[in-house]
């Protein structure tokens, strides 16, 4: 029970460390191994990093108004992630807008440089995330919370499943995601992904969340046959902007509906 114990939380720290600033502790036996493994607790990362974003809101919102409070919880989880996310979104912005085939999109993607593309796809995705998560604010906090938690959460289980039916196509030597795209999750270890964003949902009790989760997966679905007709797969940079688009589109239906 103790092995198991350390082994898992070897797992949960590395991937923990390496999605966001949170160091591991000296405890943690890092290991691509354990990388690799840490796909696992991708929904339950994605749950801190939202707890962290509602807690910064909240606390903001005793004192602050409502858009600034919102503008600090967006600064929050991007310093809490490194912008790891959005870097990948921006990149394939760039790939995907300047490129017209693989070898150009893969190397316009490698480019530490932002491009036009970048840069104007994520101002319009920070501007739309913005406003959504000020209008769900402004409706309710409770309802703010359960979607900052959940579409976290969800969004980075997308991230996953992309990377459960699609083939790696970078260069296994040069891209930051090649340890975590390596191996193939079971499906019990699907299911441990998945626990933690169901759980919410149960909690949460909105209809309208359920309905999120399906439209989010569809978005998903036509980003990952695109990048699969563009390069034959995905890199860390689809993973990446799939998870912030996805994150997007689910307060955009919790939006929609609560607005009924």
């Amino acid at each position: 029970m103790n092995t198991l114990f350390r082994r898992e939380k070897d797992y949960f720290f590395s991937g923990l460390s390496f999605y966001t600033r949170i160091p591991c502790p000296p405890s943690v036996a890092f290991s691509p191994e354990s990388l690799n493994k840490s796909r696992k607790y991708l929904g339950l990362i994605g749950l801190l990093v939202g707890l962290f974003a509602a807690t910064v809101y909240v606390a903001s919102a005793l004192v602050l108004p409502v858009s600034v409070s919102v503008l600090l919880s967006m600064i929050a989880t991007v310093y809490l992630t490194g912008a790891f996310h959005e870097d990948g979104f921006a990149d394939s912005c760039d790939g995907f807008g300047g490129g017209w085939e693989k070898a150009q999109i893969l190397s316009i993607m490698k480019d530490s440089r932002v491009g036009s593309y970048g840069v104007v796809g994520l101002i319009l995705l920070l501007g739309m995330k913005f406003i959504v998560l000020q209008s769900l604010a402004e409706r309710s906090m409770v309802l703010l919370v359960f979607a900052l938690l959940c579409a976290h959460s969800v969004s980075r289980l997308l991230a996953s499943w992309i990377m459960q039916k699609y083939q790696y196509v970078s260069s296994l030597e040069t891209s930051k995601s090649a340890e975590v795209a390596s191996v193939r999750l079971s499906k019990r270890e699907m299911l441990y992904s998945i626990a933690p964003a169901a759980t919410v949902i149960v909690i949460a009790w909105q209809l309208n969340f359920v309905l999120a989760v399906f439209v989010a997966w569809g978005v998903a679905y036509a980003m990952g046959a695109y990048f699969y007709r563009k390069i034959a797969g995905y890199t860390g940079d689809c993973l990446g902007a799939v998870q912030q688009v996805c994150e997007v589109v689910f307060y955009l239906v919790v939006l929609a509906e609560s607005i009924k």
